[in-house]
């Protein structure tokens, strides 16, 4: 791949000590964990949606990041969890899975890119085998050198199996390449003074999504600033999402109008232009709480917009044209981890065809 920016520096992964979660009660009688080809069609436990949910509005099954129970799982719009990690057995002796806070589909569809922003690793999971098959960073041991990464967050892998990443504590973007177990390419200074000045500086990048035309979104804490990379490395545009104070997780909508939320109390979703100007932004509905430190919304097809609600421990569809909750698992403000519950999640993603990496094909390399 051609050099984004800056130079390379060698690294290794790491591993650390396992801890398996106990098995989560209420299974549907005779279900077991998936085995062979990867399969998201098979409910494992009852439908859980909260009143008024309506399936239709999501075009296939959903990808959590349930960061307070470490697990993912995947929920069909029906609200039954059709796929599980970690059960019993898919960790090996000496491994952790904890604190999952992103997490998103390879381009193929076959694995499964986690970023465990407080144990300092990313995983690669792959669905049909459900094992670990990589992993950077050292669990528990965050730091800028080899082997070591600090509050990764958001990771994507592009067509050529490498993996980008924001370091949000090393005020970085890193690539990886899995084969090597090398950072490849950093993008911008390895420091840990982040401040808004790219393409020298990073201030405290969370995310880097692609965009269509094979471009990233890259979302700064630092200043409120959300920012297109262009494939020489380039900053294309600079702009602040209007009156979010600290915006997360800023990807593409269409061509020119973006999507963020204010990972804040209460929360903002909205949409807005390259030039900053506001599109829409999420009313609750007079009897609908407010949103409570949401970190992630992606666009549906339908125009409606999918979104991990992490401290009302849900996961939400909103209709932009009537500000109405159309969809939801998780029961507002109350953690659990029995089906139709969730603990902070923090993460979501479509199964394949409809996943971001999908959706956005086009990326650079």
């Amino acid at each position: 791949m051609a050099s984004i920016l800056a130079f390379v520096i060698a690294a290794c992964s790491g591993s650390g000590s396992s801890r398996v979660p106990a098995h989560q009660p209420g299974r549907l009688p005779g279900s077991s964990r998936n085995s062979g080809a990867a399969s998201f069609d098979h409910p494992l436990t009852p439908s859980a949606l909260q009143p008024g949910s309506d399936p239709s509005v999501l075009p296939g099954p959903v990808l959590i990041a349930d960061r307070s129970n470490n697990r993912l799982v995947v929920v069909n719009p029906k609200g039954q969890i059709t796929w599980e990690f970690p059960e019993p057995g898919d960790l090996l002796p000496g491994q952790t899975f904890q604190v999952p806070d992103d997490a998103f589909f390879s381009p193929d569809g076959k694995q499964i890119v986690v970023t465990q922003e407080d144990d300092a690793v990313l995983s690669v999971i792959d669905v049909s085998t459900r094992r670990i098959v990589y992993r950077y960073g050292t669990p528990g041991e965050p730091g800028p050198g080899p082997g070591h990464l600090s509050n990764p967050d958001d990771a994507q892998m592009l067509p050529d199996r490498s993996i980008l990443v924001a370091d949000i504590k090393n005020c970085r973007l890193i690539l990886i390449n899995p084969a090597s177990n090398l950072i490849s390419h950093v993008v911008v200074e390895t420091t840990t003074a982040c401040f808004h000045n790219p393409p020298a500086r990073w201030g405290s990048p969370n995310g880097a999504f692609p965009m269509a035309n094979g471009h990233y979104v890259v979302t700064e804490i630092n200043g409120n600033w959300v920012d297109e990379l262009a494939l020489d490395g380039t900053v294309t545009n600079q702009v602040h999402p209007p009156g979010v104070t600290y915006p997360s997780d800023t990807n593409e909508v269409s061509p020119g109008v973006f999507v963020t939320v204010g990972y804040t109390a209460p929360g903002i979703l909205e949409t807005f232009t390259a030039t900053g100007q506001l599109l829409w932004r999420y009313q609750p509905r007079p009897g609908d709480p407010v949103l409570d430190h949401p970190s992630l919304a992606t666009p549906l097809p339908n125009g409606d917009f999918l979104m991990n609600d992490d401290d009302n421990d849900r996961v939400v569809v909103i209709d932009p044209r009537t500000n109405a909750i159309v969809w939801q698992y998780g029961v507002t403000a109350r953690p659990g981890g029995t089906p139709g519950l969730l603990n902070d999640p923090d993460g979501v993603d479509l199964v394949p065809p409809y996943s971001l990496d999908v959706t956005h094909a086009k990326r650079p390399g």
